[in-house]
Order: structure tokens, then C-alpha cells, then sequence
């Protein structure tokens, strides 16, 4: 509908009178809005919540604004961030889990309904700027990619302006970046000083001197998205190397630290108890030597991160305190969930390996335990780093114990907030921070979007508790559930239940797939019992059916039906862009395809064909790339001749190199493999190359990677990427002859390991 003209039209210009639209503008001195979101970081990591790394801009936001000491999350990544962003719950959102896991009913489809507007879609018609930076993840994976329909991509979702990465996780050197609505490359390469997070701020900063060299006034929403503290644990040896040694106590007296330094800030009441370490995380004075340091070491590593993220944070709060703005901007700071067990008990230093199920040895680790936070690593630490990390509470990351839901919250605000420094005890959820935002703005929330009637928030505002410690919290009830644990708070208690995580059973004795009548719950005064140490079940069992009652009603209100513990069983259900096919065609150009999209050669007989015109002084460069440094394959031209590179998940190249050289002209070069081994999942086969169909080249590959390459697991034709997955030349390595096109054949029907895929998912969210 056009807008209505208030001027005058007559028959000539003198007779008519012009009028402009007036322009939406925000109301006088409305504050700035900023959103921190940091990634797998545990409520007991950061300095100002009693952690053990060092973050002094943090600290210096917690110091002159507010820390929520019971601010809670959904226990996963792209579920929170939904919340936060809509102040819906997240079943509510469709989004129960990662999006790369999607399933048919209506809480799991991880397709935000345009009914659960996004702050972003609320704010740009109220006058105010929209950037997205960082993690997304609320895309669904099949829409990953540039043929892919827009709308869920941030500018889809109200945000003017976007950079960062689309998915749960990326290399923190040689990231999968989006600008926009498209794919692009890094700025620079690592050897050249290139890490995400410094560009993250850079690009933060650069979008809001993009705006104030235009509008001065206008106020903006900045959603800044760290990939830190989530694996890979990436950073520069300059940061990591502030921490070597400080780790050497091990996580149970690292624990008791963080639970002294907790209690001394106030960060905990007085009377919180410190839960003890299960039995299935070993005790730090058993382990070996060996073990002793190469854990401490992936700890180090981590600690390196997550100050080096902090310093980078710090740069980003300081531009806005140049600009004259920081005390009237809102900056919230959270953690999308617990910190994360996925390293499992030993850490990884190529995650691609539990992808597939290799375990690594610690002497290999040991052996390579410099590149730990380097490009060549993808490394995790162990899972006695996230118990401690979560300090003082049982469990982590996906679980819905105060482990897996607690998180730090600090809110700053010195226009608004006149109490500095101070901590606040009232129950805080995430869905709460929308409405909150809003009351603060004096924004009420819009009935329609684009059209579109509105859902009603579920969050409840907590504005009151920030300037009265005394305020009632106003959130009464609260479920939770992930992957089939199960929780309930309501007025001070709360009921939980394990259920189990598919593919991460701790204590050997836990099945997912029991029924979920036989979960044991147990039962807690959150009011008195912050950290969920005494479970009164036995003594209350009134209060607990009260509360499993309760929380049915709330799973029924949210669309958390039906249960389901596993990912396995729902997995990729929908069709891949472009439909199951056995050819496919590439050309060299375009952004690299995701792998849910691309073709999938793994555990098939194929052949990869190249149409080529070689000049005649030869050529050289990527003809087809799979993955990255950590794994994949790369068919190329070098030195006159053509080679491929099985890479073996860094762990061994299969390469092979013709006997003959490229003649110049047109010609086809490729790739074929005949499967030969009977397994399933990675079996061998003969692998040879071909130039104008006759082989010039034939080797035998003993295994194959039976399910994922790892990390950067996209296809490129015509280059490599940043992170090459031959160590033979140095990426991207673009083709200098002339490539008409890619041509991929594979035989037979994919074999997919359901369950190994949804653990992959999960560890990569």
C-alpha cells in the first residue's frame, strides 16, 4: 500500500503543493542497544563471575552495571538464541533443537514462525538501525546456501546489515563467512595475522562509523555474536602463553578456586554448597603425568581464548565510549548455554576424528601438542574443564541441570542504571530479555509485522529488579527441556530430570532410548539451593508430582510434544537442494557449497570428470575441493601433471600423480574410485586418474573417512579454500587454465550413520 499524500495536486506546478514523507525517527535520546553472546562459556569461567580467565572488559561492564547470578538458557545454542531474539520460548520458536536437525511437528520444523517477530523486525520501524555480527545459527541448514531462499537469513529477519557465519561453528582462521545475503572470503590469511574475532569487531566498528558518518543521532541494535569460547579453541600463542602453567592445579582444585572467588564477590549466597564431582570425570590427582599436561595445556589454550575474545569485546565497547555513547547504551552479556562436555574425557585435537570415530592417542597429542590453538588444530578441551567451567553446579551444555541452563548475565546501562556494581538474586530467563529491552525502549510490541498478527511474548520483563534489588522477579514458571532431559521451575523449586544425551552417556549405564516414565527426577529449593545440591524428592514427593504436572502443561502450551531424546531418528528428512541425484554438475565461480547440499562421494563408487582448456604454456591450480586441512579430498594440477589427495583427517594423504603431463588444448582430466571394501562405513578401494579417459595413474586407498571430513566440509570448484586440504601447495590455489565444468558421478544410495550424524550436529552447534 502506498502512503497517503498530504500535498496537492492540481493541473500545473503553481497550482499544486509539494510533500515528503517524513522519515521514521526513533524519539529523542532513545539509548543504543547492544547484545554480547557468548558461545559455550560456562557460568563459572568469566573473571567477573569468579572464573579463572582473565576478562578486564567484561569485568569493567560488571563493575559499572549489574550481574544476574540466576539468569538461565535453554542448555543449547540456537534454541537460546531464538529465545533472545523473539522472547518466545524456544518450542515455540519450532526451534527444540540445532537446526541442522530439524523434524515434522510443530516445536522442531527450526523455522522461526514470522508470527514470533525478531527485536530486529520491532526496532527498524521504531526508527533505529539493525547489524547482525557473528554466529547466526537460526537458519535452516537447507537453507545454507546460494540457492536458497533469504527470508531466515538475518536480513530476512529485520537486520540491515550482516557479517559473520551462518552455522553452529567455523574456523576461527579460516572461517565460512556470509556478508550480506552471500558468501565471501576472509580479508586476510592467518600467516598474515588473520583471526575471526578480531575481525568480528573490526566489522562491528566499521558498520557503526558506517552509520554515525550519516546519522548521528539515529540509535542502533548491535547483535555481536563471538564463535569463542566454541570449539575450535583458537588463539594467538601471544594470549594462550599468558596462561602456560596456571592450569597445572587441575579442575578439582581449579573448582574449588572459582567456588571461593564466587563466594567471595557474592556472586553466590553464603549458603550455596559446591555439588561434588561425579564419578565418570576422573579425578585430576589419578591421571598420568602426560595427561596432566597435555589437559592442562588445552585449558591454557582456552583460557588464551577467551581473554583474547575479551580484549577484542573491549575494542568494540571502547569505539562506543568514543562516540560519546556508551552510558546511554544497553549492553547485555550472556553465554548461550552451559560450557561444553564435547570434548569428551581426553579433549581432541582434530574434533574430525570423533566425527568418525578414531580416537586420537594421548602420545599423538602430546606429539603435536604445539599446534594446540593454532590453524593446523581443531581442539577441545577435556570434559573436567566444563565441570569446572560450571562451577558450582552438576552437569553442562545440553543437559537442563544449572549446569547446562545457568549462565552469566551483566547489564549495563549507566544512564539508566544508577546502582553500579551490584548483583541481583531474582530468576532470570532468556525469553525475558526481549520484553525487558522494550519496556526500557518504551517500545510496545507491535501487533502485526509485515502483514503478519503477532504472537504474544512469553518472556516476563525484569526492568524492575534493575533499579529495585528488592523487586519481585515477576517469572513464576519456567520449563525446560533438551533432547529429552526435562526440568520445571516454579516460585523457588524446581524439578529435573536426566534422561540422557544421544551419543555423550558419561556414566555407562544411562540409555536415551529407555522410556521416559522410567526417568528418575529429582527435586530442589532453587531459592535456598542455588546450585542444586540437596535433592529433596524423598522428603517432597507432593511438591515433585506438583511440579511434573506442571511441567506436561507447559510442554503441552509450547509444542514440546512429542518427547524425543535423540536426533538420530529425525534427522535430514527433507530433501537435499536439488534433489537425491547421482550427477552433478559444477562450475567454477560461484560460493563454495555447503555439504548438505553438495554431492556426497563417501562410501560410493564415483568419478569426477573436468572439462579443461590448457594454454600452452600448462596450467596449474584446484580443479574440485571437498574439506579442508582437516580432512577432504582435492583433485589439482601441478607441475604439468595432474594429482589428487585423499587427505586421511590430517592423519595421512593417499596421493596420487599421473605419469604423463596435461596436454595443452581442451581435454578432460579426472578422478575415479571403485569401492572394493566390503564394509559399509569407510571401506578402501582403488583410486585412479584419468586424462582423456585413459588412466594414467592407479593406487590402492586401504580405508576411506566413513562420515564426515570435519570442519569446512564445503565443496569449491576451482580453488581451494584458506585452510588447503593438500599440504602440496598453499590455498586457495585457483585453476589458471580454463574450467568449463566439474562433472560428479556417483553410484548406488548414500550410507549415512544416522546416530554418528546427530552427534556431529550437536558437537558442531
Amino acid at each position: 500500500m502506498s502512503r497517503e499524500f498530504k500535498g496537492v495536486v492540481g493541473r500545473t506546478l503553481e497550482e499544486s503543493t509539494p510533500a515528503w514523507p517524513q522519515p521514521v525517527r526513533a524519539r529523542e535520546g532513545a539509548p543504543n542497544v547492544l547484545f554480547i553472546v557468548l558461545d559455550d562459556v560456562g557460568y563459572g569461567q568469566i573473571s567477573c563471575f569468579g572464573g579463572l580467565c582473565e576478562t578486564p572488559n567484561l569485568d569493567r561492564l560488571a563493575q559499572t552495571g549489574l550481574r544476574y547470578r540466576n539468569f538461565h538458557t535453554t542448555a543449547l545454542c540456537s534454541p537460546t538464541r531464538s529465545a533472545l531474539l523473539t522472547g518466545r520460548n524456544h518450542h515455540t520458536n519450532a526451534m527444540a533443537g540445532i537446526v541442522e536437525f530439524p523434524a515434522g511437528f510443530p516445536g522442531y520444523t527450526c523455522e522461526i514462525p514470522f508470527e514470533n517477530g525478531l527485536l530486529s523486525e520491532i526496532l527498524v520501524p521504531q526508527g533505529y538501525a539493525a547489524y547482525a555480527v557473528g554466529k547466526w545459527h537460526l537458519t535452516p541448514q537447507i537453507e545454507m546456501n546460494m540457492a536458497a531462499p533469504r527470508n531466515r537469513w538475518p536480513l530476512g529477519r529485520g537486520f540491515e546489515r550482516f557479517y559473520g557465519f551462518l552455522g553452529g561453528d567455523t574456523d576461527q582462521y579460516n572461517p565460512e563467512l556470509c556478508a550480506d545475503n552471500h558468501y565471501v572470503h576472509p580479508p586476510r590469511t592467518p600467516e598474515e595475522g588473520y583471526h575471526l574475532t578480531e575481525d568480528l569487531a573490526g566489522k562491528a566498528i566499521e558498520f557503526l562509523t558506517d552509520l554515525r558518518n550519516v546519522e548521528p543521532s539515529k540509535p542502533f541494535f548491535l547483535y555481536f555474536c563471538t564463535g569463542a569460547g566454541h570449539a575450535p579453541h583458537h588463539a594467538p600463542a601471544e594470549w594462550i602463553e599468558k596462561y602456560r602453567g596456571k592450569f597445572d592445579m587441575g579442575w578439582d582444585r581449579a573448582r574449588d578456586a572459582i567456588f571461593r572467588r564466587q563466594k567471595e564477590m557474592g556472586i553466590l549466597p553464603p549458603n550455596t554448597s559446591l555439588t561434588p564431582r561425579p564419578h565418570w570425570i576422573q579425578q585430576w590427582e589419578t591421571l598420568a603425568e602426560d595427561e596432566k599436561r597435555l589437559y592442562a595445556r588445552m585449558m591454557e589454550v582456552y583460557a588464551g581464548f577467551i581473554s583474547h575474545t575479551d580484549h577484542h569485546i573491549g575494542r568494540l565497547i571502547n569505539f562506543i565510549e568514543e562516540l560519546g555513547e556508551l552510558d546511554n547504551t544497553i549492553i547485555i552479556v550472556i553465554s548461550d548455554n552451559g560450557a561444553s562436555a564435547e570434548g569428551g574425557p581426553h579433549g581432541s585435537l582434530n574434533e574430525a576424528a570423533f566425527f568418525n570415530r578414531l580416537p586420537e592417542s594421548i602420545g599423538e597429542c602430546l606429539s603435536r601438542m604445539d599446534d594446540l590453538g593454532t590453524p593446523r588444530a581443531y581442539n577441545h578441551y577435556p570434559f573436567g574443564w566444563a565441570w569446572a567451567g560450571n562451577t558450582p553446579f552438576q552437569r553442562w551444555k545440553r543437559e537442563v541441570h544449572e549446569g547446562g541452563v545457568a549462565d552469566p548475565c551483566i547489564v549495563h546501562w549507566p544512564e539508566g542504571i544508577k546502582a553500579a556494581g551490584e548483583i541481583r538474586g531474582q530468576y532470570a530467563h532468556v525469553v525475558d530479555i526481549a520484553p525487558t529491552m522494550l519496556e526500557l525502549l518504551n517500545i510496545r510490541p507491535p501487533q502485526q509485522i509485515h502483514g503478519i498478527t503477532q504472537s504474544p511474548m512469553q518472556g516476563i520483563s525484569f526492568s524492575r529488579s534493575i533499579h529495585d534489588p528488592e523487586a519481585d522477579s515477576g517469572h513464576e514458571i519456567q520449563y525446560y527441556e533438551m533432547l529429552g532431559n526435562r526440568g520445571l521451575y516454579h516460585k523457588g523449586w524446581k524439578a529435573v530430570t536426566y534422561h540422557g544425551t544421544e551419543g555423550m552417556i558419561y556414566d555407562g549405564v544411562t540409555d536415551p532410548a529407555r522410556p521416559f516414565d522410567e526417568d528418575v527426577w529429582e527435586l530442589y529449593q532453587i531459592a535456598e539451593d542455588l546450585s542444586e545440591s540437596q535433592d529433596l524428592a524423598s522428603e517432597r514427593p507432593d511438591k515433585l508430582r506438583e511440579l511434573q504436572e506442571l511441567w506436561w502443561i507447559e510442554a503441552a502450551r509450547n509444542n514440546v510434544l512429542p518427547l524425543q531424546a535423540t536426533f538420530s531418528g529425525r534427522g535430514r528428512t527433507r530433501p537435499r537442494p536439488g534433489g537425491r541425484r547421482h550427477h552433478y554438475i559444477y562450475r567454477p565461480g560461484g560460493a563454495p557449497v555447503d555439504f548438505f547440499a553438495a554431492v556426497n562421494v563417501k562410501n560410493r563408487s564415483h568419478t569426477i570428470t573436468a572439462e579443461v582448456e590448457i594454454p600452452p604454456g600448462g596450467a596449474e591450480g584446484v580443479l574440485v575441493a571437498v574439506g579442508s586441512r582437516f580432512g577432504g579430498f582435492v583433485l589439482y594440477a601441478k607441475d604439468g601433471g595432474l594429482r589428487y589427495d585423499y587427505n586421511l583427517l590430517s592423519r595421512g594423504h593417499y596421493k596420487m600423480q599421473s605419469t604423463q603431463p596435461i596436454p595443452s588444448g581442451d581435454c578432460t582430466v579426472g578422478f575415479s574410485f571403485e569401492k572394493t571394501g566390503p564394509q559399509p562405513f569407510g571401506a578402501g578401494g582403488i583410486g585412479r586418474l584419468h586424462i582423456n579417459d585413459r588412466v594414467v595413474a592407479e593406487s590402492h586407498f586401504p580405508i576411506t573417512v566413513p562420515i564426515l571430513f570435519g570442519i569446512g566440509e564445503a565443496l569449491r570448484c576451482g580453488r581451494d579454500g584458506g585452510a588447503s586440504v593438500s599440504d602440496d601447495y598453499a590455498g586457495p590455489f585457483p585453476f589458471t587454465g580454463r574450467l568449463k565444468k566439474v562433472i560428479v558421478e556417483v553410484e548406488g544410495g548414500e550410507r549415512r550413520d544416522l546416530a554418528q550424524e546427530a552427534a556431529i550436529g550437536l558437537a558442531r552447534q
